[in-house]
């Protein structure tokens, strides 16, 4: 009965674990069953120290599996120093819940206050926000006059939805380097696409995208409580489910544009995907992730019921050196918490190189 337990449990494994490189494209639901990698590490652990003190052959199944996986561990979590004072070029992302997150009655217009507050103490060098509301009718809540122009940024602004001239959200990419060139990679008619700015550095130009993909279009009220999440877990489910799809077609259109990019790349923003996903690993494959190489703990930046997510993530082109990564869970206004890192390069950016050669 055990050598069965412990087969199954191994093939299990083996097919989660080869899972997170299958697209949602074609097999939709690919993307929830990769939720359970991490329990099933856990499970194989304490199933090969089981076996191992009974001192059965039998412990080699999990004890593969256990070795298969650990890529997974790194991902979830990760222990060492932060180094203090970090030299380079800093960046923050940031989800800002269109400026408007609140609970237990609070104030929307402290909060906002709040949030703007922070954001221009915040001393990094490039900013970028998704969900970023902007409205040019009001000097109190003209967001960008407050975090750019008062505060030597420049900015690209990408309108979703609304009047640019007048009420409209969106997403931003704020520059205390000049910005050169901007465009959009791609929109949907919701609150989600993907922003550039090439970005002059000193001697060197890097891109920056600006990413938000496809939201799981949970209501908000669905996710406060577990009780809410059980009573729309159908929905859920399904909505869930379209997300994943959605997303992976998105990422085949920035994977695309970052490869035909001139300039070395450096990716941020809400991805709504866990890091054992189709997405994660797509694009683990090509570029660097902040959290795995300079992170530290869980890394969790969603701020609801669900908080052992990790959905915002900076990923950075290899010729880039990672000096610094921080999760902000102390910034508590919004459904997300603002992740930021420090970057450096020793030589010039090897993209501009190849193009001057």
């Amino acid at each position: 009965m055990m050598r069965l337990i412990t087969g199954i449990i191994f093939l299990l494994s083996l097919g989660l674990f080869f899972s997170v490189n299958i697209s949602p494209e074609y097999f939709p639901y690919v993307g929830l069953l990769t939720l359970l990698i991490p329990p099933l590490i856990v499970v194989n652990a304490v199933l090969f120290l089981s076996l191992l003190l009974a001192k059965r052959k039998l412990a080699l199944l999990p004890l593969i599996a256990v070795i298969i996986g650990w890529k997974f561990i790194g991902i979830t979590f990760q222990i060492r120093p932060q180094q203090e004072n970090p030299q380079g070029l800093s960046v923050l992302s940031y989800n800002l819940h269109l400026l408007s997150y609140t609970r237990n009655g609070e104030d929307p217009n402290i909060v906002r206050q709040n949030i703007i507050k922070w954001l221009k103490e915040n001393p990094s060098d490039i900013k970028c926000f998704q969900e970023f509301y902007q409205d040019f009718t009001t000097p109190s809540r003209n967001a960008i006059k407050q975090l750019a122009n008062d505060n030597g940024y420049e900015y690209s602004y990408q309108t979703i939805e609304g009047i640019p001239s007048k009420r409209s959200y969106g997403m931003a990419i704020f520059s205390r380097y000049p910005i050169i060139n901007e465009g959009r990679v791609f929109e949907t008619r919701r609150n989600n696409g993907v922003i550039f700015a090439d970005i002059k550095v000193n001697k060197d130009t890097i891109r920056i995208y600006n990413a938000h993909l496809e939201s799981m279009n949970i209501p908000s009220e669905g996710l406060n409580n577990i009780e809410g999440i059980k009573e729309n877990y159908r929905e859920t489910l399904s909505k869930l489910k379209n997300g994943q799809v959605i997303r992976a077609t998105q990422l085949g259109v920035l994977m695309e544009h970052m490869e035909n990019s001139p300039y070395i790349n450096l990716l941020m923003g809400d991805f709504n995907d866990v890091p054992y996903s189709y997405t994660y690993f797509s694009l683990r494959k090509i570029m660097r992730n902040a959290f795995e190489d300079a992170g530290k703990g869980f890394g969790f930046t969603y701020n609801k019921v669900l908080f052992f997510l990790r959905i915002d993530n900076i990923f950075y082109d290899s010729d880039l050196q990672i000096e610094h990564f921080k999760t902000h869970r102390e910034v508590d206004y919004s459904d997300h918490y603002p992740i930021s890192a420090t970057f450096s390069w020793p030589n010039k950016l090897s993209k501009e190189i190849q193009l001057e050669d």
